[in-house]
């Protein structure tokens, strides 16, 4: 069931009045590969921007708190945790996984996403003077748990 649709078929935002208060988590996670080179700029901290995993972690942790704005029909929340990390991986690729937490009526699945979704996107903002061919890849959701519908975990 779409439950972001009415009887009608038209967009709505579900209404969470009679929901639970419960704890909630998600945590999704992005890629982004690139140029071997381009990973050893990042690593040896001598790239012209600075810090650009400090950059891109602010920035996914923002995004997080704003996907409100960002995502029709989702609900504004107050997060009590957001963490996201950036890690290499091999020589030629970052993983970044964000992890958001709650105590609410709906869950932060679509924070975590967004969270990964735009710190990769930071990165590759940050690098693409040094590597236009950059891919962003594999944006997907790990885990939630919390609420009516319980744990979920995708398979690896």
């Amino acid at each position: 069931m779409l439950t972001h649709l009415d009887e009608q078929g038209q967009a709505r935002m579900v209404d969470v009045t009679d929901k639970a208060v419960t704890a909630r988590q998600a945590v999704a996670e992005a890629r982004v590969r690139m140029r071997p080179e381009t990973l050893a700029l990042i690593q040896s901290g001598g790239h012209p921007k600075g810090d650009v995993f400090a950059v891109a972690r602010i920035a996914g942790i923002q995004a997080a708190k704003r996907t409100h704005e960002l995502i029709p029909l989702c609900h504004p929340l107050l997060l009590s945790s957001v963490q996201v990390e950036l890690v290499p991986l091999g020589v030629d690729q970052v993983q970044i996984r964000a992890r958001c937490r709650l105590a609410g009526q709906t869950g932060v699945e679509m924070e975590a996403l967004t969270a990964a979704s735009i710190a990769a996107l930071t990165l590759y903002d940050m690098c693409k003077a040094a590597d236009r061919g950059m891919v962003l890849e594999q944006v997907r959701l790990l885990e939630k748990d919390g609420g009516q519908s319980g744990h979920w975990q995708a398979a690896r």
